[in-house]
Parts: C-alpha cells; structure tokens; sequence
C-alpha cells in the first residue's frame, strides 16, 4: 500500500484490515529496516517508502516467488479466483486508451488515486463503484486497473462491472508496476 503513496499508521492499519499495535510494530521493522521513511505532521506519523528502489525490489521480490516457490501461483488463484476475467498488458492499455477505445477505471481508494494515477483514467473505488455505475459510459469498454497484480480491487471491479452487462477487462498488473516502467504517471484530481 505504501506504494501508492504516504500514508498514516491509522490509514495503514484500517486499509490492510490490523490493528493499530500490530501495523504500527510492522511498519516500525520496516522503519529499522530502511525501507520505509516517516513524516511527522503534529501527533500524526506518515509513512513512505524510502525511495523507488524499494518498491522495486518488492516487485522483484514478487517475481522471484512466483518463480521459485511453487505455491505462489496456487496461492494466487485461490485468493484471486480463477474465472477467466480478461487482462491485458501496460501496452495495450496504452494503446486502447490512445485510440479512445477505453474508459481507464481506477479502483483504488480516492487517496491512491490522488498521489498518482495513469492518465486520463476515472476515479471510481470498488467500495462505490455500484453506486455509481451509472457514471461510466453504458456502451464503453472498460479497463480497470488498481494497485498491481496481487490487488483484488479490479478483479471485483471487473466482476461487478460484467455483472452489470457492462464490458470490462482488467489491466495484468497495476500502479505499482505502471510506475517501475516510467510511464507517465499523473497525480492530483483531473482538470
């Protein structure tokens, strides 16, 4: 999650589903660690990483499992499922998304979105997106991505998309990776 941008221990621990003690002594080891740099801002801490080789070798890290721990991918589908939702690549989604052939939907909470999105995509989390489903075009196609490829925010998205008759793939990997690639990235609201 750090990943995605600097966020309180508070903001931590709710979006990961802990308790304050238990994601304040995580992100304490990775304080001690190095891989992780703190902002104080009164009482509250806000955490990041420690720069953009960190999340670097999270992705490799991510790899090597996957290639050499044969468990990961089993692991993988049994918390992702395995219902044929369609993916396609960094490339094609910039591609699609050149020729105006996709609404780019970003699933992931509003904060995320803010501290840096791939342009042009939608802010809708999957925690709103059946309320306000209404806003995407009804004919569109729709590519969802959210934080990288483990996130099951676009597999939901995707699912409660096609659930809907809407048309909807998700994007193979994520922000995290979009990012390590030097696409362009934009951050803020949309103009």
């Amino acid at each position: 999650m750090l990943a995605q941008g600097e966020r309180t221990v508070e903001a931590l621990a709710k979006a990961a589903g802990l308790n304050l003690t238990t994601a304040s002594a995580h992100l304490q080891t990775l304080k001690q660690a190095g891989f992780v740099a703190t902002r104080r801002d009164g009482v509250r801490i806000h955490y990041r990483l420690a720069g953009e080789d960190v999340a670097q070798l999270f992705a490799l890290l991510r790899k090597v499992a996957e290639t050499h721990q044969a468990a990961v991918l089993p692991a993988r589908q049994a918390y992702l499922g395995d219902d044929g939702v369609d993916e396609v690549t960094r490339e094609e989604l910039r591609e699609r998304a050149q020729a105006g052939e996709v609404v780019v939907l970003d699933a992931r909470p509003v904060e995320e979105y803010l501290a840096g999105h791939i342009p042009g995509a939608v802010s809708i989390p999957v925690t709103e997106l059946a309320e306000r489903i209404s806003e995407l075009p009804a004919d569109a196609k729709i590519l969802v991505y959210c934080r990288g490829e483990y996130c099951v925010l676009a597999y939901d998205a995707v699912r409660l998309l096609n659930d809907s008759g809407r048309r909807a793939i998700r994007l193979s990997d994520g922000m995290l990776e979009w990012r390590l690639s030097e696409l362009p990235v934009e951050a803020g609201a949309p103009a």
